[in-house]
């Protein structure tokens, strides 16, 4: 079953965040991630928003956490969680 994961991001620094974003779609291509929603415009209808926001499905929980684990994807958290305040969920598909 799919996994997708939610990504809501304020960026604080964005020429390093670039370099996060550049690396983490990369580690997600080699997963066979698909971003369904990245960065686009959106509404904040209720609760805390955040300025950006992510969608990536995965084939399953196993593929979903080991790109997450992985060292590609670690790398560029190396450069993205010191360049953003964020929330990052997975959520499995119906």
């Amino acid at each position: 079953m799919a996994v997708y994961a939610m990504v809501h991001i304020d960026v604080t620094d964005p020429e390093e965040y670039a370099k996060y974003a550049s690396l983490a779609g990369a580690a997600v291509a080699k997963f066979d991630g698909e971003f369904l929603a990245r960065g686009g415009e959106c509404l904040q209808m209720e609760g805390q928003g955040r300025a950006r926001n992510v969608i990536l499905r995965f084939k399953d929980w196993q593929t979903a956490k080991a790109f997450y684990a992985s060292p590609e994807y670690q790398e560029a958290l190396r450069h993205g969680l010191p360049a953003s305040r964020r929330e990052y969920t997975f959520v499995e598909g119906v």
